[in-house]
């Protein structure tokens, strides 16, 4: 059982961190998709939601019970070497958890170019019809304030918006994501049926799901889908808003070897930590460029981690 990211990257106890990133031609001018908006009364969940809830719950009780989840971004029990910095760097944002076109069954790390955004993000919040209108109002309030720490650790443009967005960031239950097919389709156009019912069809023991696109070849992050069950406890749910969103940037891989870190499947850490956000911030450099292969990157990254440690303890 793990606590990671579906990248497509889920991230936490079973969050599987797939982030098979998607690659797909434009649509010919597709209509545009009507957004379901909640209604006021929430759709009662079924059994097996409910049933969810309380797995899930217990299953934040027994990992905070093992000292796990920490939210404390690591400390003097946590240190790293910039030569662990740049080669966990290396290691999670220049390979990916899960295959192209994975069904997320088993990982299976493979050789990726450096991807992230290259245009702002225009993030949207939505939610199936059983979440309540609190939950709502927390929810949104989450992922906006987590936005805003991404934005100033990365230097990208993110804002929460309705209009026009192209990072979707989903809250449904077990009952909202099985009938959530078809507007899967709307937002990743292209998506292959086998992602698609890994995403529907999601086992108990994957949290939480994030799914990039790209165009044909290309490396740079075209759109993007991060989905977070609803049955999911308030730290649980933090958990999956820190690692899909930040996997949904470009950190698309997990390593045993990484700490204090998120993108690691050891559920340590439930909360984005000082090593996960200079992570980030590595990746968002301009001495980067996006497309790039491993071996071209990793001696930038070599030269980062040194400049980016010997200033922090200047």
């Amino acid at each position: 059982m793990r606590i990671s990211a579906f990248a497509v990257a889920m991230g936490l106890a079973g969050c599987a961190d797939m982030f098979p990133p998607q690659a797909v031609a434009p649509p010919p001018d597709p209509p545009k998709p009507v957004v379901p908006t909640p209604d006021p009364t929430p759709v009662p969940p079924s059994q097996a939601s409910r049933d969810l809830t309380v797995y899930y719950q217990r299953l934040q009780n027994d990992l905070l019970t093992q000292g796990l989840l920490r939210g404390d971004g690591g400390g003097s029990d946590t240190p790293f070497t910039d030569t662990q910095l740049a080669r966990n760097f290396v290691r999670i944002a220049l390979f990916n958890e899960y295959r192209d076109d994975s069904d997320f069954s088993s990982p299976q790390a493979t050789v990726s170019k450096l991807r992230r955004w290259e245009k702002p993000i225009r993030m949207s919040v939505e939610f199936g019809p059983s979440v309540t209108q609190a939950q709502i109002a927390m929810d949104r309030a989450s992922v906006g304030a987590y936005a805003a720490r991404l934005s100033r650790i990365t230097g990208l443009q993110i804002t929460q918006t309705d209009r026009n967005p192209n990072y979707h960031v989903l809250f449904l239950n077990e009952d909202d994501r099985r009938n959530y097919a078809e507007r899967l389709r709307a937002l990743i156009p292209g998506i292959s049926e086998r992602t698609l019912r890994a995403i529907v069809d999601l086992p108990r023991d994957q949290l939480c799901v994030v799914v990039g696109t790209f165009a044909p070849g290309g490396a740079s992050y075209r759109n993007a889908v991060a989905i977070v069950r609803a049955e999911h406890p308030n730290l649980m749910r933090a958990a999956c808003i820190h690692e899909e969103l930040a996997q949904g940037l470009g950190l698309a891989n997990d390593s045993p070897r990484a700490r204090p870190s998120i993108f690691n499947d050891d559920e340590e850490f439930g909360l984005l930590t000082t090593h996960d956000e200079l992570l980030l911030r590595m990746l968002y450099d301009p001495a980067f460029t996006t497309g790039m292969r491993p071996n071209e990157a990793a001696p930038i990254a070599r030269r980062l981690a040194r400049e980016i440690l010997a200033s922090r303890a200047s």
